[in-house]
Order: C-alpha cells, then sequence, then structure tokens
C-alpha cells in the first residue's frame, strides 16, 4: 500500500513518533528519523527500521526551533530517499506554570517546536508533492488542540494553532492530490506526558499519583491511557488510499475526552 513511499516523522526517536516511524516502515516506507537522544539508542531503531521496512532508514538530528537545520533536513531526506511523500509532524516540548509566571524563552520555544516548525516542514515539502501529485501531511496534535487545560498556556496555544494551520493547508492543497489532517490523542503515557507527572504536581500541590487519577485520567472516560500504537494506525490509516478523502480533519483519539 505504501510500499517504497518516503517518509519524515519530526521527533521521532522516542514516543509516538517512534512509534509512528516503524508503523510505516512495517508497511514499506522508507523512514526518515528525526530528534535527539543517545546514538545508540538511534542506531539500533535504524535497525529496526530498516529490517521492518526492507529498505533504508536514516536519521537527521535537525533542531526544530531553527528554520536552517529543518531545511537541511528537509533537503537530505529529498537526496537520500527521493523525496518527502509522508510528513507526520510530531515533534512536541511541554512545560507547565501559570501564565503570569510562565518563562517567557519556554513560551518562545514551545511555539518554536509544537507550531512554528510545523509550518517551516509544510512549506518546504510541499512543492515536492504537488510535482508528484501526491502526499500525505499528518500533524500530531492533541486533545488541548480542542479543549484547554490550566497551567499549559503555550501548549495549547500550539496546539490550537496546529488544528488551524491544518485545516488551511487542506484546502490549499485539496486539488494537488495531497491530503492534510491532525490527529489530537489525549494522554498517552509518552516521555513527554511522564515528565509533566512531577511538574503538575509542584504546579497543582498534589502529589503524583493524584496527577495520574485526578487530572489525566479524569479527563479520558476510559480511565486509561491511549496507546502508542493506536496513534500510529490512525496515522497510517491518514496516509492510505482508503483514506484519500479525508483532507482538513481532526481525529480524536482521547478515550472520550472532547465528547464531554
Amino acid at each position: 500500500m505504501l510500499t517504497g513511499k518516503s517518509a519524515l516523522i519530526t521527533g521521532s526517536t522516542s514516543g509516538i513518533g517512534r512509534g509512528v516511524a516503524i508503523a510505516l516502515a512495517s508497511l514499506g516506507c522508507k523512514v526518515m528519523i528525526n530528534g535527539f537522544g543517545d546514538q545508540g539508542d538511534i542506531d539500533a531503531l535504524l535497525g529496526e527500521l530498516r529490517a521492518a521496512s526492507g529498505t533504508d532508514a536514516i536519521h537527521h538530528g535537525a533542531d526544530m526551533t531553527k528554520p536552517d537545520e529543518i531545511g537541511d533536513m528537509v533537503q537530505t531526506c529529498i537526496d537520500q530517499l527521493g523525496g518527502v511523500d509522508i510528513l507526520v509532524n510530531n515533534a512536541g516540548i511541554q512545560f507547565v506554570s501559570p501564565v503570569d509566571e510562565f518563562p517567557v524563552e519556554k513560551w518562545d520555544q514551545i511555539i518554536a517546536i509544537n507550531l512554528t516548525s510545523s509550518f517551516h516542514t509544510i512549506r518546504l515539502v510541499l512543492p515536492h508533492m504537488k510535482q508528484n501529485k501526491w502526499g500525505r501531511i499528518v500533524n500530531i496534535a492533541s486533545a488541548h488542540s480542542l479543549v484547554a487545560s490550566p497551567f499549559k498556556s503555550a501548549y495549547v496555544a500550539a496546539k490550537h494553532g496546529i488544528a488551524g494551520l491544518t485545516k488551511t493547508v487542506a484546502l490549499e492543497a485539496a486539488q494537488h492530490g495531497i491530503t492534510v489532517n491532525a490527529v489530537s490523542p489525549g494522554y498517552v503515557l509518552t516521555p513527554l506526558v511522564q515528565a509533566q507527572i512531577p511538574d503538575t504536581a509542584a504546579a497543582r500541590g498534589i502529589t503524583e499519583e493524584q496527577v495520574v487519577n485526578d487530572v489525566m485520567l479524569a479527563a479520558q472516560p476510559t480511565k486509561q491511557f491511549v496507546e502508542i500504537d493506536d496513534v500510529a494506525q490512525n496515522v497510517v490509516h491518514l496516509c492510505s488510499d482508503a483514506a484519500k478523502g479525508i483532507t482538513g480533519a481532526n481525529l480524536s483519539i482521547d478515550g472520550g475526552w472532547t465528547a464531554q
């Protein structure tokens, strides 16, 4: 179905992005992963991706706050993997603080990584997708693209921005064989979410156990974390021909959170 397609997944050395990379590789995609981490772990992941796909997998360590490095990443993917047929914007960070105490540098960093980097990747890959008359862009948003939580002003603002960017680009690309969608997971127990737990506990003056049960899972009627593979398989579907009529959508994968 996707054999031979080239996929670029940002923020994919761990968590949701890693799961998406493995899922796409298992369908025969050439994959570029991006992100930081131990080089040994990255090399092991590349080996896993090559074994799963039977084709190439490469890594680019672009800092997603730096447009020049993003540009080099996209061009490297084009040069070494033959293009960018599938773009999954997943890079993200989090910081938890009351808005009147929110560090300005953290606001700027979150907006840059969680929102602005997607603008840069999209603007750079669209010409190649248009030339090929086929492309799939999937933006990993969040339930926070639809609802808000206290102490997450920058993250919520960025994810609402991703939802709007998705709709706008979907309209612009609609007649070029390109679909543009977002998926909005609820709480997934990734390293990013695990790192939020002590910060949220401190911000709210509660225990870490209370954060999990009374803050995070309280929002999800299933009372369970969303699994990484749940998100990955929905991304795969949006990349498939079966989903060619879906564009401009924001798919909730949140255990019923935003149904309330």
